[in-house]
Parts: C-alpha cells; sequence; structure tokens
C-alpha cells in the first residue's frame, strides 16, 4: 500500500510529461518553437531533427512508468515525425528556405488522417483511464 502511495504520483507525472513530449514534438507546435526565418531548409530539418531528440533523451527514463505498448507508440510517433520532416525536406529541394520547408511540413502533415503523435496522447489517455 506505501509502495502505491509512492508509485502512483510517478505514473501520472510520467503520462503528464510524455504527453508533453509529444505535444512539443508535434510537428506544428515544434516549428513555431524553433522556427528561424534565416536558415536554409536543410539547416531548419537538422534543427527540427534536434529538437526531437533533445526532447527524447529528456523523457527518457518515463518508459519505467508506462506500459510496453504505450512506450513502442510513443517511439513511434517520433519516428513518424523526423519522417515527415525528413520526407517534406526531400520535396522542397535543396535551394529552399525554412519557411519553405515548414509550409511542406504543415502539408504532408494535413494530409494525414491522424498524425501518430495523436494516435499516441489517444493511448495514453485510454490507459490512464483504465489504470485510475
Amino acid at each position: 500500500m506505501k509502495n502505491q502511495s509512492v508509485i502512483t504520483p510517478l505514473r501520472l507525472q510520467a503520462y503528464e510529461r510524455i504527453t508533453m513530449f509529444l505535444e512539443r514534438i508535434s510537428p506544428s507546435n515544434l516549428i513555431f518553437r524553433v522556427f528561424s526565418a534565416n536558415l536554409s531548409a536543410l539547416e531548419f530539418q537538422a534543427v527540427l531533427i534536434q529538437a526531437i531528440r533533445d526532447e527524447y533523451e529528456h523523457n527518457l527514463s518515463q518508459q519505467i512508468y508506462i506500459s510496453l505498448p504505450a512506450w513502442e507508440i510513443v517511439k513511434n510517433a517520433k519516428e513518424e515525425t523526423i519522417k515527415i520532416i525528413n520526407i517534406a525536406a526531400t520535396q522542397v529541394g535543396s535551394d529552399a528556405d525554412a519557411t519553405q520547408l515548414s509550409g511542406k511540413i504543415f502539408e504532408i502533415s494535413s494530409d494525414i488522417d491522424k498524425l501518430p503523435i495523436n494516435k499516441a496522447i489517444e493511448l495514453l489517455k485510454n490507459e490512464i483511464k483504465q489504470l485510475f
């Protein structure tokens, strides 16, 4: 019982932190947070991917408090977001700037019915409902 009173708040905090991680790496939030108009598309692509990796590393320890399926979908959401950025970068070409890359990322994201990040957040919410 005593262990439960210690672990429960930690688990809730982990779900909150992972949800915050997912929100921070969503293409729209990420672009608005790190955008710099003076960058080339290639430079901006690197900045975006590094920001995702930094956020991921910062929250890596939270995996011990959430289920394995939840952690897997979180990792998948991260990888799929990087994939969207990379696809957009190849489509805008080498002479494009950060604004053009941003536009292409928004375009690709809007074409996806349900972004992997949204699927991951939904799964986390469902787990919380089941656990608590």
